[in-house]
């Protein structure tokens, strides 16, 4: 048990970390009026090649470049781009105001609407590179990134992005069925296992007058090297990478091997589920290799970039299993839904944002497991009635959205409500 709670930990602080990556790209790009011409220029496909030309241009693409029979980017409704910019806005809404979380409810969110499991997982790939490419600023970063562990890193990452997107098409051309069963088992286990972990620390902490910040541990655990990265550093299969030069005198050093390794785990795990690797990239780096978080940091946005872009363009754009339309509402959404959201946390009780994670991400674990047994019952796995499939189906997808939507109102009412209080903070 203390091994799960451990990952437990890992794997939250790699949200938060990606959350505060999500930040600062959302800052950037608001804040610039070149990234937000840049923004409008990405959107004018949308406007002009969609809304007034959808049907004409659906019939003549290719299905390798998006045609509608891969369910591709030029054939849609104006109720399907709305309702994209509203689950952008969510999932930034969630990731602003808790700090993590935010990117696991869009794969959902969009099966749960019926869009196929490998078109949720491309378009959410693609729409985490544009915000990367748009609001990276990698100059700034530079002296924060050991490029022998990024390139080494970027290998691993490459390779694994390749297998999982295989992996993914292969399934779907199988099967659909099959392929949206594979990636709905996985946000199962992995949703199921934050969630349970999520409630388990919401339940302890309103329990206690004060507790002591997670976070602030994970920082202070950040700086020590752990027992594992210890242990990796040791081992000596040439050639051996140095790094941390400016934390420890003389660097550290680790075998490239571990970095491929993390880099092919990474890539695989974003290539399959859509989620970018950010999450991951941190605890493997700090925890498991023995990384500062200083150099982590800088290695994880450089990373982001490539692996989302290689996976989401050669992975999935040119076999069709991007919708642009979709993957440029959310961004336009979570630009703004983050910035709300990191606002509000300046007036809410920590109590209550841990209680909204925990309640979203079980809302998101309860979404895929009422579709699971559809998707099972189809290939014939176990036996289920149309009528109790139908069902499950209705009550996971009701009930993930009303709690969505219940959290959004919510955290709008604590915006407008505060904005007397937020507005002198400001002026203070």
């Amino acid at each position: 048990m203390n091994f799960f709670r451990q990952l437990n930990q890992f794997m939250v602080a790699g949200a938060r970390a990606h959350a505060r990556w999500e930040l600062e790209m959302s800052t950037n790009i608001l804040k610039s009026r070149k990234r937000l011409l840049i923004l409008g220029l990405l959107l004018l496909p949308v406007i002009i090649g969609g809304i007034c030309f959808a049907e004409d241009i659906g019939s003549t693409l290719p299905d390798f470049l998006g045609g509608k029979s891969a369910y591709g980017p030029s054939h849609y409704s104006n109720l399907v781009f709305g309702a994209s910019i509203l689950v952008g806005l969510c999932a930034g809404l969630i990731t602003g105001c808790i700090g993590a979380g935010g990117g696991f409810i869009i794969a959902p969110a969009l099966m749960s609407v019926g869009v196929k499991g490998i078109l949720a997982v491309g378009t959410d790939l693609f729409h985490i590179f544009a915000k990367a490419i748009m609001g990276s600023v990698l100059h700034r970063k530079m002296g924060n990134i050991s490029v022998s562990l990024a390139v080494t890193f970027l290998i691993g990452a490459i390779s694994g992005s390749t297998v999982g997107g295989y992996i993914n098409r292969a399934l779907y051309d199988k099967n659909p069925v099959l392929s949206d069963a594979f990636i709905t088992t996985i946000y199962v286990f992995m949703l199921g296992f934050l969630a349970f972990y999520a409630l388990n620390d919401w339940a302890k902490t309103a329990r206690k007058t004060k507790t002591p910040s997670k976070e602030a541990g994970a920082q202070k655990l950040a700086e020590a090297i752990p027992p594992m990265g210890q242990a990796l550093q040791k081992v000596n299969i040439p050639p051996m990478l140095t790094f941390d030069e400016g934390v420890t005198p003389g660097g550290r050093r680790i075998s490239w091997l571990f970095l491929v390794i993390s880099g092919f785990i990474v890539g695989l795990t974003a290539a399959i589920m859509g989620v970018g690797g950010g999450f991951l990239t941190f605890p493997m780096f700090v925890y498991g290799l023995g990384v500062s978080s200083m150099t982590t940091v800088g290695t994880d946005i450089f990373q982001i970039v490539f692996t989302a872009g290689y996976a989401s363009i050669s992975q999935y754009a040119i076999y069709g299993f991007i919708f642009y339309t979709l993957a440029m509402g959310m961004l336009l959404g979570s630009l703004i839904g983050i910035q709300i959201g990191s606002i509000v946390t300046k007036v809410v009780h920590g109590t209550t944002i841990r209680a909204f994670y925990a309640v979203t991400v079980s809302a998101g674990f309860f979404n895929r497991a009422c579709a699971l047994p559809a998707k099972l019952a189809k290939m014939g796995y176990v036996d289920v009635s149309q009528q109790t499939m139908k069902l499950l189906d209705t009550i996971g997808t009701i009930g993930f959205f009303v709690i969505i939507i219940i959290f959004a109102t919510w955290v709008f009412y604590s915006f407008f409500s505060n904005l007397n209080v937020l507005r002198s903070e400001e002026v203070h």
